[in-house]
């Protein structure tokens, strides 16, 4: 007989125990050795402090770090992931809770329970009472043997799931960093574009004066007053465009900052500090969103394992002792304790749908976060190549544009005393004017792509976030 039950044992197990065949993915993008027209040290992308040294900025930085409401989103996100692995550490262990209860039971005379009672030959004063009352204090335990290792499983996957919240916030941070850096040094442009603004305006309203003096001398027409007019207006008018991009400058540096609107303190002009750019295995160390894909790839690895082995049998313990008794002045009579102490096996059989969904949907979520983390890795790899380039670019264009200002400033001031020996006519000038203003505004333009690509390339290298 024990070897037929043990028989039907292992067959059940057996059954249960059988797992659908699910697809398989390998990862296919790899990162390469080095970038290219790149050097192989090592970089070393250190705290944003070390990065941006503008004692304004990184104020800035400071308050936006302790009161941007997303950042502190983030926290909260980050405690709760913490209590997700605290409560499944706790799955796995045993467990003990107190029991007190009470409850009253009146059964039919004409049932099993009701005919026992009342054909029991026993004296009045110990009869069952009627209605019956039960009165019961005590302890129960339980424990489900983790004997596959599931339940651990689970618990190591929401621990990578908490440190991808805290690389999820470092991200955030970088995020952070940079777009205050960005909207700041957008500002230093603003400012130094309304300071040449100001300047070309000064200059074009002193060439108008001299050409209304000319035309009341007759060295000079309407048509050369009416058109120099016109630019100086025109010239006039560009300030409240820039007047206004300073202000959504400004509130967006407010907003990261967590605070109402307000003016930005800021420099005439700032640098930042250079860095070598390194290999593309110091990204897997470096970026937070990399790591966050890796952890990510590692917990769904996790879930698939925990998922197949709720095809295999459980095993539970359950115990209890205590007292009991229908009468609680019988609770404290050491012949109502009472304790239980068992154990059972149980495995899926059949309909088995349920498990074998779950089975195949983190197994599909496995291969999702791989390819998010290739995604990762390609992403990370073109955003540090594209911000070089753009680097080494913009460094040849501004050296062009440096030029070019210094030429057309010549220029202006050739096409002046030209003008006032009457050798050139009054559109020289203006156009002369008009170009040096828009390459003033170009150059001015280009350092700040050029500080922008810096910034760029800095997150791109996972720096930021200390």
């Amino acid at each position: 007989m024990n070897k037929i039950v043990l028989s039907g044992v292992m067959l059940g197990i057996m059954l249960g125990c059988k797992t659908p065949q699910l697809p398989e993915k390998s990862q296919t993008v790899f990162l390469p050795n080095h970038f290219s027209e790149m050097g192989k040290e090592s970089s070393e992308v250190g705290p944003w402090k070390n990065f941006i040294q503008d004692p304004y900025l990184r104020v800035l930085i400071d308050s936006a770090l302790a009161n941007n409401q997303e950042l502190n989103i983030e926290l909260q996100e980050i405690q709760v992931a913490q209590n997700e692995v605290y409560a499944k550490t706790g799955e796995y262990r045993p467990y003990v809770q107190w029991q007190v209860g009470a409850s009253v039971d009146k059964v039919g005379r004409y049932t099993r329970d009701g005919a026992v009672e009342h054909n029991l030959d026993i004296s009045s004063d110990k009869a069952f009472p009627e209605p019956f009352s039960d009165y019961k204090i005590g302890l129960v335990a339980g424990w489900e043997v983790d004997i596959w290792k599931k339940m651990r499983a689970s618990k190591k996957a929401a621990y990578h799931r908490y440190m991808g919240t805290v690389e999820g916030r470092n991200f955030l941070v970088t995020q952070l960093v940079a777009e205050i850096a960005h909207s700041y040094y957008e500002l230093q442009a603003l400012d130094q574009q309304l300071e040449i603004l100001e300047q070309n305006y000064e200059l074009q309203s002193k060439v108008l004066n001299i050409i209304s003096l000319l035309k009341n001398s007759t060295r000079a027409n309407e048509l050369a007053v009416s058109r120099f007019q016109a630019q100086v207006l025109k010239t006039k008018a560009m300030r409240f465009d820039l007047l206004q991009k300073t202000v959504e400058a400004e509130n967006r540096i407010n907003l990261l900052v967590g605070r109402m609107p307000q003016k930005v303190e800021r420099s005439k002009n700032s640098s930042l500090a250079t860095f070598q750019t390194g290999v593309p295995v110091d990204l897997l160390r470096n970026r937070p969103d990399i790591r966050r894909a890796e952890l990510e790839l590692e917990a769904q690895k996790l879930d698939v394992y925990a998922a197949k082995m709720r095809f295999y049998p459980a095993l539970a313990i359950e115990g209890g002792m205590g007292w009991q008794a229908f009468n609680p002045t019988y609770l404290v009579k050491p012949a109502s304790f009472l304790f239980q102490m068992g154990a059972n096996m149980a495995g899926p059989l059949i309909n088995k749908r349920a498990i074998t969904a779950d089975y195949k949907s983190a197994n599909a979520k496995q291969i999702q976060a791989l390819y998010n983390y290739e995604r990762s890795l390609l992403q990370a790899v073109i955003e540090v190549e594209t911000e070089v380039k753009a680097l080494e670019n913009l460094e040849s264009k501004i050296d062009l544009k440096k030029q070019e200002v210094e030429a057309l400033n010549r220029s202006v001031e050739v096409s002046e005393k030209l003008f006032n020996y009457a050798r050139a006519d009054y559109m020289e000038v203006l156009l002369t004017q008009r170009e040096a203003l828009e390459v003033q505004f170009e150059l001015i333009e280009s350092e700040l792509m050029r500080k922008s690509a810096q910034i760029n390339l800095y997150k791109a290298l996972g720096g930021g976030w200390l």
